[in-house]
C-alpha cells in the first residue's frame, strides 16, 4: 500500500460518500436496520447517526483501518455497542447465523472477491434477516456500460479498487440471495459513476 492509498484516499472516500445524493440514498435505506447489524464496508462511520434505536448493536468490517480511525468519532456517539471485527469481507470472523441485518453501500465495487464476500453475509445471517444494500454498478443502458467498461481499468487504479462495471443484482442473486426490493436507475452526475442499485434481500434457504 503506497502513501496516497493510506492516507490521502481514506479522506478523499470520506468526503465523496458524504455528497447529497448519497446522503440521501443512505437516510432512506440503513434506518431499516434492526436487531444485531453488520455493516459490511463500514468505511468513516458515515451510516452510524442513521440507524435507529432499533438496532441493538453493530459489527463493522472494512479494509481500511485509516479510515476505521476517521470513524471512531462517530462510535463514541452511537447509542449501541459497536465493534470491528476485521478487514476482510471475503472471511469475516463470526459464528453462522448471527445477525439480523447486513448493510452494505458503496462497498461491493470494491471488495476483490465480491461473490464470496455475499456468500460470507448469507453465513452470517439469520434465516429471518435481511440485507440493506446501496450499491453503484453497471448501467442498463448498453452505451454507458460499453463506457464503463473503457473508464473501468483507470477508474480502479486511482479509486482504491473501485469498479464501475459490476452487475450488483446478480451478484446477490448468484450469492443465493432473493431480492424482495430493487430500485434501479441514475443518480445525479456522470452516468457511468451514478447507476445505482438499492433494496433489500433476504437468503433463499
Amino acid at each position: 500500500m503506497n502513501l496516497y492509498e493510506k492516507y490521502v484516499l481514506p479522506r478523499l472516500i470520506n468526503l465523496a460518500m458524504r455528497n447529497k445524493t448519497a446522503m440521501a440514498e443512505r437516510r432512506r435505506f440503513v434506518p431499516l436496520a434492526a436487531g444485531t447489524v453488520l455493516e459490511v464496508g463500514i468505511g468513516s462511520g458515515i451510516n452510524l447517526p442513521l440507524y435507529t434505536r432499533d438496532v441493538e448493536r453493530l459489527f463493522a468490517v472494512d479494509p481500511s483501518l485509516e479510515l476505521w480511525k476517521l470513524a471512531l468519532k462517530r462510535v463514541a456517539r452511537t447509542p449501541f455497542p459497536v465493534e470491528f471485527v476485521g478487514c476482510s469481507a471475503e472471511s469475516i470472523p463470526m459464528d453462522d447465523k448471527t445477525v439480523d441485518t447486513v448493510v452494505t453501500t458503496w462497498t461491493l465495487c470494491t471488495i476483490g472477491h465480491p461473490g464470496q464476500a455475499l456468500r460470507e453475509m448469507k453465513r452470517v445471517l439469520k434465516p429471518e434477516g435481511q440485507v440493506i444494500f446501496v450499491e453503484h454498478g453497471r448501467s442498463s443502458d448498453a452505451r454507458v456500460a460499453a463506457w464503463q467498461n473503457r473508464l473501468n481499468p483507470l477508474w480502479n487504479r486511482i479509486g482504491g479498487g473501485c469498479n464501475l462495471n459490476r452487475q450488483i443484482d446478480d451478484l446477490i442473486l448468484e450469492a443465493g440471495f432473493q431480492i424482495t426490493r430493487l430500485e434501479r436507475g441514475y443518480a445525479p452526475g456522470p452516468k457511468p459513476l451514478a447507476y445505482l442499485y438499492r433494496g433489500l434481500a433476504r437468503r433463499l434457504d
